[in-house]
């Protein structure tokens, strides 16, 4: 098992990294206090696959006594040879001060400082010995999203391959039951040769054998595929490098059928060679 104890100040990222951890298939969990980690820990071990990665927020959250709640729970932690690391997310004064102001939240500790300042300087005082047990501190005051989460992920995935980390979900549908409101690329294939006015073809999908053969034997079929080969292989690199964990391409005929069923299944295979997490839908493939 696989435990990351996320922590650190207020303002800072945490939530950040933790939604960074969760998208990369971490069981993550915000704002347990400290007095349950053990029993979480203990819960992840004894369930499936998914869980054996497993990351929690506490913080300044748990109330006054969460530090010393902390170091008992990693004391039992380390009674049950449970192997965890604490990583500690940090940014400087002004920084956070920005960020509150910009988001207008409420700092846990202003009702007792009076001040925005005075409760961020003293979350700092109170962290200080979390921040000194910590395995990683992570200082993100002149950190991109981009950049943190690449950073996170080094320290999670040592050696990581980046395209690995892009899932990429090719789907196709009908036209004429709408857009798919998630999609992030969009083709158009109704300019292609329709099986449906094919008798024999009309009953099938784009999955069989029989359809594809059909659509793909018309040279512009080919060529179309070619040419969303060479934009996808030119554009998922680029979703990576700005951070995206999940990219829809939508394929869409008339009905949803035949057409972009066959292109979205070719689409999808040729994804898959290179290195991304490709799954295949048809969102209006069995509608009457």
């Amino acid at each position: 098992m696989q435990l990351f104890i996320v922590s650190g100040l207020s303002g800072a990222g945490k939530s950040t990294v933790m939604s960074i951890l969760e998208d990369s298939g971490y069981f993550c969990v915000d704002n347990l206090p400290p007095v349950l980690i053990p029993k979480f820990a203990e819960l992840c071990q004894m369930g499936s696959e998914a869980h054996q990665r497993a990351a929690v927020v506490c913080d300044i959250r748990g109330g006054s006594s969460f530090v010393n709640d902390l170091f008992e729970a990693l004391e039992t932690l380390d009674g049950m040879k449970t192997p965890y690391e604490i990583l500690f997310v940090e940014a400087d004064d002004q920084t956070i001060i920005k960020r509150y102001k910009e988001t207008r939240r409420y700092h846990p500790l202003m009702e007792e400082q009076g001040t925005l300042a005075r409760a961020v300087q003293a979350e700092r005082k109170v962290m200080e010995p979390v921040r000194n047990r910590a395995n990683i501190v992570l200082q993100t005051d002149a950190m991109s999203t981009r950049k943190l989460r690449d950073r996170v992920l080094e320290l999670v995935y040592p050696g990581r391959k980046k395209d690995s980390e892009l899932n990429v979900c090719v789907t196709s549908f009908g036209f004429k039951y709408g857009l798919p409101m998630e999609a992030d690329l969009v083709f158009d294939v109704r300019f292609l040769p329709n099986p449906f006015y094919v008798e024999a073809l009309r009953p099938h999908t784009g999955l069989d054998d029989g359809v594809q053969n059909y659509v793909f034997q018309f040279p512009q079929s080919q060529e179309f595929l070619e040419k969303m080969e060479d934009m996808v292989a030119f554009l998922l690199p680029q979703f990576v490098e700005e951070g995206k964990s999940m990219v829809v391409v939508a394929i869409g005929c008339t009905g949803g059928k035949h057409r972009s069923v066959a292109m979205t299944h070719a689409l999808a295979q040729y994804i898959e060679t290179l290195g991304y997490r490709v799954s295949e839908n048809h969102r209006d493939m069995t509608r009457a």
